[in-house]
């Protein structure tokens, strides 16, 4: 195979993330389900552990409705407003020196603005495609859906949630315990891992401000990704449901770190 072959299929320099971000999130629904590790192991590269609680492993949807994303320092006028919908495995990675950083490997990314499917896909590997969202309130219930944007309009995500002034129950059948152990796998976490497919990985790292999540009940539930493999064949638990408001989040830029993989 040429030098000039190999060089097309290695990520661009874009793509590792060069600039640090900043962007306002007016709101985070982040609800996470439960697979037994065996279903979601294949999914990680080597290099990424499955974070687990009790033999099992989680897979978070995360709805972030963002104002203002662009790079640090440059006006807010020159910013996307856009609607994002992440699916995301909770995983770790163990650097050179030893630690082992906690975060989230991105299975898909969604949105429903073209120019940040190009914009996301330019300098990430997000894996950003098109949708199309629709939010309704009422009687205290909010209800967001998500469609592919075909002729059928191919539903994605349907999702009816509660948001309460006092603590909600956990939801039937969570593997957890209390909220407290619940918010361990409540997303987003610190770092996300891009495989470079040479073995290494871009790790971003976010730091946000003002994050207080409240638990929140979830009522029904469909997810298009998992009607397909590997877990359509697994019935997800629903194991935690948290809502936060108006948070300043920033990312950092991009590092290439090759991980300790222990023999």
């Amino acid at each position: 195979m040429s030098e000039r072959v190999l060089r097309r299929s290695e990520p661009s320099f874009l793509q590792r993330h060069p600039f640090p971000m900043r962007a306002h999130f007016d709101e985070v629904l982040a609800v996470s389900f439960a697979f037994p590790k065996d279903v979601l192991k294949p999914l990680l590269p080597a290099g990424l552990e499955l974070d687990t609680f009790e033999q099992l492993g989680f897979v978070t949807v995360a709805l972030v409705w963002t104002r203002g994303l662009r790079i640090v320092g440059f006006p807010r006028w020159l910013g996307r407003d856009f609607f994002l919908c992440g699916y995301r495995i909770f995983a770790r990675l163990r650097e050179p020196g030893g630690r082992r950083l906690r975060g989230l490997k991105i299975l898909r990314s969604e949105t429903d603005r073209a120019s940040m499917v190009r914009l996301g896909n330019l300098i990430t590997g997000y894996r950003y495609r098109l949708i199309r969202a629709a939010r309704t309130e009422a009687g205290g219930m909010t209800r967001v859906q998500t469609f592919l944007p075909n002729d059928q309009g191919t539903p994605q995500l349907d999702l009816r949630f509660e948001a309460s002034e006092t603590t909600a129950e956990l939801p039937p059948g969570s593997p957890f315990r209390g909220w407290r152990q619940a918010r361990q796998f409540a997303g987003p976490m610190p770092f996300t891992f891009s495989p470079q497919g040479d073995g290494s990985f871009v790790v971003i790292e976010g730091a946000r401000t003002h994050w207080t999540p409240r638990p929140v009940r979830i009522h029904d539930w469909q997810v298009g990704l998992f009607a397909e493999e590997p877990f359509r064949e697994t019935q997800p638990i629903l194991a935690n449901a948290f809502q936060v408001s108006n948070v300043d989040y920033r990312w950092k830029r991009g590092r290439i770190v090759r991980p300790n993989i222990s023999p």
